[in-house]
This record gives C-alpha cells, sequence and structure tokens, in this order.
C-alpha cells in the first residue's frame, strides 16, 4: 500500500464568466500590416464578421501591397480602416490617389490619419490636421475618419514633456468633428495601466473633447518582445509595469496578457456607462492569431469569429 493516497485527477478550472469584459470586447479592432496579414490563411476563423481592421503603413510599403492586403480583408467581409501617415504622402495629388485607389479597388470608407513616425516629412504634410483641411476625405464621402490619441502624451509633439500641442489638435479635431459628415474616434497609443488611461480619458472631456475612445492594447506577447516595442513607440510611465514584471523571476518567461487592464476598465466602463471609451484597439503584437484566440477566450458571443466551424490554421 502506498504511503500517499492517490487522488482522482480534476478537470480544469475554467476562468469565471466576465459579462462586463465581453461587453467591453465587443466590436473591438485590430491592427496588421501587409507582411503579416500575409501570415494568416483565413482571417474568418478569427475574427468576428464586420471587425474594424487597421491596416498599418510603415514607411517604404508600396501603395499597391496596402490596397491589395485592403482588398482581401473587404473581400472576407471585415471594415477595412488603412492608415494615412502624413509625413510619407508627398502630395496632394498623392493624398487623391491613395484614397481613389483605396476606394475604386478595396471599397473602403474609413481612414486613421495621423503623422507617422517619420522625423523628416517627404513632402507637404506633415500632421493629420493637415490631411483633414484638404477636404479630400470628404469629398470621397469617407464614412469613419479616425485620429490618434495619446493617453501619455507625445514627446515628439510636445518635447517639454506638457500636453499643451496635444490639446490644441485635439481641440481643433473636436471642432472639425462637429461640422464633418464623417463620424470621428480617437485611436489611442497603447499602454499598460488602466488608472492613468482613465483620468486621461475623463481630463480630456472635461477640456471639451468627446470624440469616442477606441483604446489602443497590447496584445498577448512574449515580455521581451513588448518591451522592445513599447520603448520603440514611445510608451510613457506605464512601461514601468513591464519592467516590473520583467523583475519578477516567476513571470519573466510567462507571455504578458492584457486580461487585467481590460478588466478594470470593463469594471469602469459598466459602472459609468458615459465614459467616453467606447471601444479596443488591439495592437497584436503576439501575433495576429494569439491575439484573436485571446479574444475569442474572454469575449464569449462578442468575439465568435464569422467562421466558429473552420479551425483556424
Amino acid at each position: 500500500m502506498s504511503l500517499l493516497p492517490f487522488k482522482k485527477k480534476q478537470a480544469p478550472v475554467e476562468a469565471p464568466f466576465n459579462p462586463e469584459l465581453e461587453a467591453f470586447l465587443k466590436d473591438y479592432s485590430i491592427e496588421m500590416m501587409p507582411r503579416t496579414a500575409e501570415k494568416v490563411d483565413d482571417f474568418t476563423t478569427l475574427l468576428p464578421s464586420g471587425t474594424r481592421v487597421y491596416i498599418a503603413h510603415i514607411e517604404g510599403t508600396p501603395i499597391k501591397d496596402m490596397v491589395a492586403t485592403a482588398k482581401r480583408l473587404s473581400a472576407d467581409g471585415y471594415n477595412v480602416m488603412p492608415h494615412f501617415p502624413a509625413r510619407i504622402i508627398k502630395d496632394e495629388a498623392t493624398l487623391g490617389d491613395w484614397i481613389a485607389r483605396y476606394q475604386g479597388e478595396a471599397g473602403v470608407e474609413q481612414a486613421l490619419l495621423l503623422a507617422g513616425g517619420v522625423a523628416t516629412p517627404h513632402g507637404d504634410f506633415e500632421s493629420s490636421v493637415q490631411l483633414l483641411e484638404t477636404g479630400l476625405f470628404g469629398k470621397a464621402g469617407f464614412k469613419h475618419l479616425h485620429v490618434a490619441g495619446h493617453p501619455e502624451g507625445n514627446k515628439d509633439i510636445d518635447p517639454d514633456g506638457s500636453d499643451k500641442n496635444v490639446m490644441d489638435a485635439l481641440l481643433w479635431k473636436q471642432k472639425f468633428s462637429e461640422t464633418s459628415d464623417a463620424q470621428m474616434a480617437l485611436a489611442t497609443q497603447f499602454a499598460f495601466e488602466a488608472g492613468p488611461i482613465i483620468e486621461w480619458a475623463n481630463a480630456i472631456k472635461a477640456a471639451g473633447v468627446d470624440i469616442p475612445i477606441h483604446i489602443g492594447i497590447a496584445g498577448p506577447a512574449k515580455l521581451q518582445t513588448l518591451i522592445k516595442f513599447a520603448i520603440a513607440c514611445g510608451v510613457g510611465p506605464s512601461l514601468k509595469v513591464l519592467q516590473k514584471r520583467a523583475m519578477d523571476v516567476t513571470k519573466l518567461l510567462l507571455p504578458y496578457e492584457p486580461t487585467e487592464i481590460l478588466t478594470e476598465l470593463a469594471a469602469h466602463k459598466a459602472a459609468n456607462p458615459d465614459f467616453n471609451i467606447t471601444n479596443v484597439h488591439f495592437f497584436p503584437l503576439g501575433g495576429i492569431k494569439t491575439n484573436a484566440k485571446w479574444a475569442i477566450a474572454h469575449g464569449g458571443t462578442s468575439t465568435v469569429p464569422a467562421n466558429p466551424t473552420k479551425e483556424a490554421v
């Protein structure tokens, strides 16, 4: 007879259902590039029908590759929102050509306008405000125009560490939104602490900016990968959350997941229905499939893929 009694093997305990998180993940969006999109054979096995997919336009990416990716996603039933980075667009004629190609070849009716990560403009534009001032998106009948938001500030825009220039730009965009036929939203940089995000969202609303916020969230990824991207993207004070985690040997090798920050934001939204964060926007730094599968596991009916009967490849 064994001195140690054998215990009956128990089934793994599933995470408790969180209706607040499910509601918060409804209509989430996700970002990708042409080269990362190529790694996915079938988006319908991963993303819900009608998901908004942002296509990031990195310097050097040919417009034909951007349009081809937009066409593929649109054909699969997704709402495509390509980036229009002001500083890599040479002139108004180039901007008009991009708009026409996206519309004509991929049926695109929405865009994310941003300055872009290039230090020196390639041509006439250096800000999203200048792109909006051309009036070309309005003439083309774009239905959704999103612009950038910065919960932790942006030192490229405000080198002194203040938020003066960022706030001036937001107030200008607020006025623009009041006259534009397009629906506008702020798509933000990702951060890792819920408290400062809530404070920032409340502060800009108090200042008169009530454009809906689509909060940027880093998807599941290896900690080393996440820290690298966070530093490169200029993530501010909330970077300390990752640095603290990196010092914990028990967590160092475990992948980061956004469960904690999203649970906190979802709870705040449930308690404050008028809170101006309306949607989640994922940066799938650990891969599109990994991010989508996390959303499926935590979002309930809100995140069921368009083709749930087919296994993701």
